[in-house]
């Protein structure tokens, strides 16, 4: 009987090579988008109910987020041309193809959106293109979390079912903590219910991701990528608490409570995007997962004594 082998890889290489990619970059990308395509909603939210103040702070956020967001991949590019080369052509199956195309459109719908707004000017084309960024607003803050699950990084493909929810419940959560730290407070009674929900989806969901993921989601409690997520958790739970406090008290709270919110979405996305590139790094969580689902397709087939191809 020869027992079963032990993991090892060659002279304990990686087996893949890790993310290259700035953290400030990709994660502040991240982070980014979803707080654009959170605050595009918002905008159209309270637009459409009268509360101008709040949708004005949400367009100057959307607005600069976006921008933010598009220097952030450009600066990785390296060349403003690269990222215009990407817009030659459009490929349905790949993740960065439509994103940069999401990103392409959306960019002048909310800067003319946030532009036509302080000028005080042409409200229909400024309805017009509110409305035209809240569309795109949701493809916005989730195309990046199937850009990178759709990956061999093993923490980010393993989180590849719940990393789209994380994303978007991060995103509308950042988007609420915006308007709690700059909006007027009669106007937050939305943004404030918005918070709440969206915080408590994000650590369930985060949480859920990282239990499903097995042995990878290691990745996500160790080193960088634990730091950021225990300080995630520590934010986002104070945002929320604050935030159902502050109905009841001053506005000082409140806004404190948004900037939680805000700094914990930015956490939650730096502990991902920290967790990949960890997890690319030690080659047993490429190589443990892949035998683990070998093993139990063995399990599975039909013992029929047939030879298998």
């Amino acid at each position: 009987m020869v027992p079963d082998a032990d993991f090892t890889s060659y002279y304990g290489k990686p087996v893949l090579n890790a993310p290259t990619w700035e953290a400030l970059d990709i994660a502040g990308y991240l982070f980014l988008g979803g707080l654009a395509g959170g605050s595009s909603l918002v905008a159209a939210g309270a637009q459409a109910t009268g509360q101008r103040d709040l949708a004005r702070v949400a367009k100057i956020g959307s607005t600069t987020a976006a921008a933010l967001s598009l220097l952030a991949l450009i600066h990785d590019l390296g060349r403003p041309t690269r990222f215009l080369n990407m817009l030659r052509m459009f490929k349905p199956t790949s993740p960065m193809s439509v994103g940069s195309w999401i990103l392409f459109a959306y960019v002048p719908a909310s800067t003319g959106a946030t532009v036509l707004d302080l000028a005080d000017r042409l409200p229909t084309a400024g309805a017009l293109a509110t409305g035209g960024a809240a569309v795109l607003a949701p493809a916005l803050a989730s195309y990046t979390a199937a850009l990178i699950s759709n990956t061999a990084v093993p923490s980010w493909h393993e989180g590849r079912h719940e990393m789209p929810f994380v994303f978007v419940a991060s995103g509308a959560m950042a988007a609420a903590g915006l308007g709690l730290l700059a909006a007027p407070r009669a106007e937050t009674a939305a943004v404030r219910r918005l918070g709440i929900g969206a915080g408590v989806a994000e650590l369930a969901l985060a949480e859920t991701m990282e239990r499903r993921a097995g042995m990878v989601g290691e990745s996500f409690r160790a080193g960088r990528a634990g730091k950021y997520r225990r300080a995630a958790r520590s934010l986002v739970g104070a945002g929320v608490l604050g935030t159902l406090v502050a109905r009841e008290r001053g506005g000082l709270l409140s806004r404190a409570a948004g900037a939680a919110l805000l700094a914990g979405s930015a956490c939650t996305r730096f502990a991902i995007f920290e967790a990949g590139v960890e997890s690319a790094r030690d080659p047993r969580y490429t190589i443990v997962p892949q035998r683990e689902r070998l093993d139990a397709r063995k399990r599975a087939a039909p013992n029929d004594g047939l030879p298998r191809r």
